[in-house]
C-alpha cells in the first residue's frame, strides 16, 4: 500500500474486510475486482502513539493495495487532530473561526501576535503548533486577553481597523459569556484531562448547549443535567474529545455538571434563562428552565451539532425519573463515588 505517512507510521492492524467492487487499479492499470479493507494504523506524533482508521483497496487481479483519494481523508491529518484534542491545541478551523470572528485576515492576526505571516498560515493549514504558540492561541480565545494585546500595541493595525476591533472586543467582553473569568476565579482553571474530556472549559459552548436544550418548551433541571452529560460523553465516545470541557460529578440523582447551580444562576442573572416551579405532588416541586436568548448554533462543529441532536432525539420521550434511572446504569456512574468527578474514560461503555 502507498504509505502516506512515511516515517510516522508505526504499525497496522487489520480490523475488517468489506464489499467487492470494480475499480481501476493504479498498479496493474486494469479495471478489476477490488476489495475495501479497513485497518487501524498507529503513528508517532511527537513521541505519542496515536491510532487512526485507514481504508484502502486490495486488487484481486495483481494483489497490490492502493488508496483511493476520493475514499479516504489524510490519516496524518486525522492523527494530528486527535493529538490536538488531547493536548488542548486549537484545530485549524478554530484558528480561522477566531480570526474571522473579529474581521481579521492572517496578516492582521500575525501582526497582533508578533508572528510571521507564514507561521499562522501553516497552523491554519494543518501544521502542529509549538507549545509557546499554542499557549498564546488559547489565551486570545478569551476576548479580554486579545483586547489587552491590541490596546498595548497601537501600531499593529491601521487606525480604522484597530478601532473597529477594539469596539468589537469591548462589546464581546461585556457579553454574559465572558463569565469564564469569574468561573476561573471561583473554581480555578479546568485543565484538559480525562475528567474534562481532554478539553479546557468552553463556557460559550456549555451555555449554548444549555440554551438549546431549554429552547421551545423548556426542560426540567434534572433532565437538563443528564442531557448535558450525555452530549459531552457521547461526543467523547465518538471523537475522543468533549464538547464543552465540563466536569461531571456523581450525585444521588445521577451525573450532573460540577457546580451546576452556579452556572445556571449566572444564566438566570444575565437573563438568558427563565425558570418556573413545576409541581409533581403536594410535597415534590421541580424547576423548569426556558431559554430567553436564542442559541448561537454557529459556534458548534457539525459533529457537535449531530451529537446534541442525537441526544435530544434519544431522550425525547423520557421524563425526569426515567432519564435519571437510565443514567444510574452507566458504568461511570456506578464506579464513581458520590461527590467525585466521573472520568470520560467511561464514555467508551456509554449506553447510547
Amino acid at each position: 500500500m502507498q504509505n502516506l505517512l512515511s516515517d510516522t507510521h508505526i504499525n497496522e492492524q487489520l480490523v475488517g474486510r468489506g464489499e467487492l467492487m470494480q475499480e481501476i487499479c493504479p498498479t496493474c492499470e486494469k479495471y478489476s475486482e477490488v476489495e475495501l479493507i479497513n485497518k487501524n494504523e498507529s503513528y508517532d506524533i511527537r513521541g505519542e502513539n496515536i491510532e487512526v482508521p485507514v481504508e484502502f483497496y486490495l486488487c484481486h487481479e495483481c494483489g497490490e493495495e492502493f488508496v483511493n483519494p476520493s475514499l479516504q481523508k489524510d490519516p496524518l491529518n486525522a492523527a494530528y487532530r486527535i493529538y490536538r484534542q488531547r493536548h488542548n491545541l486549537m484545530q485549524p478551523e478554530d484558528i480561522k473561526e477566531l480570526r474571522k470572528q473579529y474581521g481579521l485576515n492572517q496578516g492582521d492576526l500575525a501582526n497582533i501576535l508578533g508572528w510571521g505571516g507564514a507561521t499562522l498560515s501553516r497552523y491554519e493549514n494543518g501544521a502542529l503548533q509549538d507549545n509557546a504558540h499554542a499557549r498564546v492561541l488559547n489565551l486570545i480565545k478569551e476576548p479580554h486577553n486579545l483586547l489587552t494585546l491590541v490596546e498595548d500595541n497601537p501600531e499593529v493595525l491601521y487606525d480604522g481597523k484597530r478601532e473597529q476591533l477594539l469596539d468589537r472586543l469591548r462589546k464581546t467582553e461585556k457579553d454574559a459569556f465572558s463569565l469564564e473569568r469569574i468561573i476561573e476565579i471561583n473554581f480555578g482553571e479546568n485543565e484538559p484531562n480525562e475528567f474534562s474530556g481532554f478539553k479546557s472549559l468552553d463556557l460559550n459552548k456549555f451555555y449554548n448547549m444549555v440554551l438549546y436544550f431549554c429552547s421551545v418548551k423548556g426542560v426540567l433541571k434534572t433532565v437538563l443535567n443528564k442531557l448535558l452529560f450525555y452530549a459531552d460523553f457521547k461526543h467523547f465516545k465518538e471523537y475522543t474529545v468533549s464538547i464543552s470541557g465540563m466536569n461531571y460529578a456523581r450525585i444521588n440523582f445521577g451525573p450532573v455538571p460540577n457546580n451546576y447551580d452556579f452556572f445556571y444562576a449566572s444564566l438566570l442573572k444575565n437573563k438568558l434563562l427563565e425558570t418556573e416551579e413545576e409541581y409533581y405532588s403536594q410535597d415534590v416541586v421541580g424547576e423548569r428552565f426556558r431559554s430567553i436568548k436564542q442559541t448561537d448554533l454557529g459556534i458548534f462543529s457539525n459533529t457537535e451539532l449531530n451529537i446534541i441532536t442525537y441526544v435530544i432525539e434519544f431522550f425525547k420521550k423520557y421524563n425526569a425519573t426515567q432519564i435519571s434511572n437510565f443514567s444510574h446504569e452507566e458504568k461511570g456512574y456506578k464506579e464513581t463515588s458520590t461527590g467525585d468527578i466521573i472520568s470520560y474514560s467511561y464514555a467508551e461503555e456509554l449506553n447510547i
